[in-house]
């Protein structure tokens, strides 16, 4: 192969950054893996086949570059390598920490299916863009000749901040509405540090706030204002708000103290590691501190939830879920991170009741089967006669995935058309709402997705209201010159 710095799969195989050991790492919140060294990282990155037609751009959501940065990061151009990556995405560092890299770019990676292992890309797309932090070659967000023009975006999660990067640089001005008092959404919020630590999200946040966009955090549309207030105000309206409302179990005893829903228990965790005093901590009710966790649901929230409780200090951690291990739709990776530190599943098991008169003390379970696939494909579950089951629990973690707000009530604006799921209804084709000059992006659209879907849609988005408020600007010259006419 000579000199090419690429193809070298075949003899040098696949590694990851090296993660600290289970006992370590699960009494604190730190990320357990370390970054690579450049040498390592080079390495790997040279292992990249740089074949005709590549799989793992045309499966990320954003169609990143992968061949390309890996190859300038074996050639030792990072910053080159940083300046390609950045091109497609608003947060790369952030990608390269939370995708599930093994469903989406690093399990279609070629030499993956030949065997070889994959390219560890996430965590050579973490190295280059940590490395342009440290090096400062992450540039100040700079806005754009000024339009005029005023954007409201509401929700600062991944699809709002990145449409407020994009439209001020544009030029627009630009505000960002948030419920609560620190911006990032989920990212802030719901993902614990062990996967994602806050400084990551904040210096992103903070560089936002340079460049001049608005933050009205612990803000409520609804609360504060209406959105046709909203609207009066700015030129063009995003919504962004994720999806919040928690499903919920139908079964006797759901509502016994110390049943508690993910995002609730979730948010107390993250909220203690910013130092906030937390009610839910110091009364116990958010707290897995002694005691016997059950949580349910089989998603990477429910992996959260499992390994946050490790990290409390319960004195035991078990995940029931109603399918097997090769059906859950969480990450294969969080699965085997939460069994190195202790978490026991409790697979093709679903709840039927929670025992306990002043307080949950036990989950009752039946075992399930999977039968016929089901509308999805997936093999819908199903109880086995007669295998009913107990789990001791002291607090319990519902962690089933989340359903949309009922935005026209919330927002008094019944001209807000939804889906019969709830989530808001667009023209594809221009990624409006059924209100003008109103859009929407990420999980209020598509439902609960991945965050790489919600970057991917607040760039999408971008180019429709851009496209919007040229026309509307436009519109206002000519009203005015036939005013003057």
């Amino acid at each position: 192969m000579g000199d090419n710095p690429m193809l070298k799969f075949v003899g040098t195989a696949q590694d990851y950054p090296s993660k600290r050991t289970a006992s370590e790492r699960a009494h604190d919140f730190t990320e357990i893996s370390r970054s690579f060294h450049v040498e390592k990282a080079e390495e790997q990155a040279s292992r990249c086949s740089q074949c005709g037609v590549p799989y793992c751009s045309t499966h990320c959501p954003l169609h990143n570059h992968i061949p390309d940065w890996l190859r300038l990061t074996a050639e030792g151009r990072l910053r080159e390598a940083y300046e390609l990556s950045n091109a497609t995405s608003t947060m790369p560092e952030i990608c390269g920490r939370i995708c599930p890299q093994d469903r989406l770019c690093e399990g279609n990676c070629v030499i993956e299916f030949s065997g070889h292992g994959s390219v560890t890309i996430g965590s050579v797309e973490k190295f280059i863009t940590d490395t342009a932090w440290k090096e400062g070659w992450v540039e100040p967000l700079v806005p754009g000749k000024p339009t005029g023009q005023s954007v409201g975006i509401i929700g600062a999660g991944p699809a709002g901040l990145t449409t407020a990067e994009y439209l001020r640089a544009a030029g627009h001005e630009v505000h960002v509405y948030d419920r609560h008092d620190r911006a990032g959404g989920l990212l802030t919020y719901g993902i614990p540090g062990f996967k994602l630590e806050k400084d990551v999200v904040m210096r992103r946040v903070q560089r936002l706030k340079d460049g001049g966009i608005v933050f009205h955090e612990g803000f409520e549309v609804g609360r504060d204002v209406t959105l046709e207030e909203l609207r009066q105000r700015h030129d063009a309206i995003l919504i962004a708000t994720g999806v919040y409302k928690a499903r919920d179990i139908k079964a006797p005893g759901v509502g016994a103290p110390g049943v508690v829903a993910a995002l609730d228990y979730l948010i107390a965790s993250n909220r203690a590691s910013f130092g906030d005093d937390v009610p839910g901590h110091a009364d116990g009710s958010l707290l897995a501190k002694d005691k016997h966790v059950v949580v349910i649901g089989g998603g990477d929230t429910a992996m959260d939830c499992v390994r946050t409780a490790v990290r409390q200090g319960a004195k035991s951690v078990k995940c029931l879920y109603r399918r097997d291990r090769d059906n859950m739709p969480g990450s294969q990776r969080e699965v085997q991170n939460a069994e190195e530190e202790g978490v026991e599943f409790v697979w093709l098991s679903a709840p039927v009741a929670f025992e306990g008169v002043d307080h949950v003390s036990g989950v009752k379970a039946v075992r399930m089967r999977l039968g016929q696939p089901d509308a999805s494909g997936r093999r819908a579950p199903e109880p086995e006669p007669g295998s009913e089951f107990t789990l001791e629990a002291d607090l319990v973690i519902k962690a089933l995935g989340y359903d949309p707000e009922e935005l026209p009530k919330l927002f008094g604006s019944q001209d807000l058309s939804v889906t019969r799921w709830g989530t808001l209804r667009v023209d594809h084709k221009s990624m409006m709402t059924s209100v003008d000059g109103v859009f929407a992006a990420g999980d209020i659209v598509r439902g609960a997705s991945l965050v790489v879907w919600a970057i991917r849609d607040g760039r999408d988005v971008t180019e429709h209201m851009h496209r919007y408020l040229k026309a509307k600007a436009k519109a206002g010259v000519h009203a005015q010159e036939r005013e003057l006419a």
